[in-house]
């Protein structure tokens, strides 16, 4: 028979429950003030070293929380340790080009010249679809329209466009758009569908990329951005 009572209540004092409460929310309001102290004003851009501080501070802030026997102090001491260690790294990291590459990675190149910088791919564990929804959210539609793009270390993508009378023939990312097609029945130009390089004309069979030794093309698109 499953005890309903042990499962949710264990068979703990009532009167520990006010004293949960009143950590969890002196916890709550040193997490906040430990994290204005570190500068960050949100969590949209964060980097791993940023992440794993943050981990650090919430297993030293959950345990205090409802444990009776770890008194509060102790986690004052581990958010004092962790916000020292977070400043003197990024002052070092501000020091060092190096050691910054270390902790927080560097920028991936993605797009260049409006193709898929595949000498890259290997650096990064991003999937080529994860790209294609990162640049569509950035409201690209084809990477024609892409002179330059890169994968910040944050994760975020930035980009800059070629000019409406610079837009070239592109690699389509939509869904709607981005479908094989049989080359012998369809007229180019032609974009590669793994690394984007174009082709005016191919002969039939799905020939390979010269680029990147694929074989699977689709319809080229020289869309102007809207």
């Amino acid at each position: 028979m499953i005890n309903l009572e042990k499962i949710f209540a264990g068979g703990i004092d009532t009167s520990f429950l006010f004293e949960i409460g009143l950590r969890s929310a002196i916890m709550f309001l040193l997490i906040l003030t430990i994290l204005r102290l570190s500068g960050r004003r949100g969590v949209r851009q964060l980097t791993l070293f940023e992440v794993a501080i943050i981990i650090g501070l919430g297993s030293a802030a959950g345990d205090p929380m409802f444990q009776e026997d770890i008194p509060i102090f102790h986690s004052v001491v581990v958010f004092i340790c962790v916000i020292v260690i977070y400043k003197t790294i990024t002052w070092i990291t501000s020091k060092s080009e190096k050691v910054a590459q270390m902790l927080e990675g560097k920028v991936l190149p993605v797009v260049k010249d409006g193709v898929f910088d595949i000498k890259h791919e290997n650096d990064n564990t991003f999937s080529r679809m994860e790209f294609f929804s990162e640049l569509r959210n950035l409201n690209v539609e084809h990477l024609g329209q892409v002179k330059e793009g890169v994968l910040e270390v944050d994760g975020t993508m930035s980009v800059l466009f070629y000019s409406d009378e610079d837009t070239k023939y592109g690699l389509p990312l939509f869904p709607s758009s981005y479908k094989a097609v049989d080359t012998a029945m369809t007229d180019g130009p032609f974009a590669c569908m793994y690394c984007g390089n174009i082709l005016t004309q191919l002969s039939a069979g799905g020939p390979q990329c010269p680029r990147c030794k694929r074989t699977k093309w689709a319809k080229a698109m020289n869309n102007r951005r809207v």
